[in-house]
């Protein structure tokens, strides 16, 4: 398996990345948010999952072994092929998936192109305890914040599942290891005031 590529850009496009590797051009499909971070000419490591077909070799590409990890999880939940697992992960990745799993937000996975209620069960039903797993083994350091803003929101009158939602729809630059809890208290109370 190609784990992952360090190179060159030589073209972004919307759906990926050519990047060459020791004279190679390999293209690698790309969410758009990865492909807008690279810039022609500059050097780039993307982590990559290689599917092999019969009639194909496709790469996909991501940001983080996370995602990746993520990717070829949702491949072995029956019905769920590559380019829908990869959709999925493009839509909501890494922490925001993982919470929709954890929570049992079908309503969240529904929202992803091609997955349809009957779907969204069958990811929450095979994955909760895998993806669990993943969570536990990669998380760094705890989010004291997470927590606290929990608390805070349950000490407000939510409910425990509506706290967490509300935490897993936060934007990402204020899901980050550390923040200010007070901060990203009232962008949840916001988030909850409008559902």
């Amino acid at each position: 398996m190609i784990a992952s590529l360090t190179g060159t850009v030589l073209d972004a496009r919307i759906d990926g990345l050519v990047i060459n590797v020791g004279g190679l051009g390999y293209f690698v499909i790309c969410a758009p948010d990865t492909s807008a971070t690279a810039r022609v000419g500059s050097q780039m490591t993307v982590q990559t999952s290689l599917v092999v077909r019969e009639d194909s070799l496709t790469l996909f590409g991501f940001a983080n072994a996370q995602d990746r990890e993520l990717f070829e999880i949702v491949q072995a939940v029956s019905g769920f092929g590559p380019k829908l697992a990869f959709t999925i992960i493009a839509t909501l990745p890494g922490d925001q998936f993982r919470n929709a799993i954890l929570t049992e937000d079908s309503v969240r996975l529904t929202k992803t192109p091609g997955v349809g209620s009957k779907g969204a069960a069958r990811l929450i039903l095979e994955l909760k305890d895998k993806v669990a797993a993943t969570a536990s083994s990669t998380r760094e350091s705890p989010r004291k914040w997470a927590d606290q803003v929990e608390q805070g929101l349950t000490g407000l009158g939510w409910s425990t599942k509506e706290a967490q939602r509300a935490i897993s729809a936060l934007p990402t630059e204020l899901q980050g290891e550390s923040g200010d809890a007070a901060t990203i208290l009232r962008a949840a109370l916001q988030i909850l005031a409008n559902q």
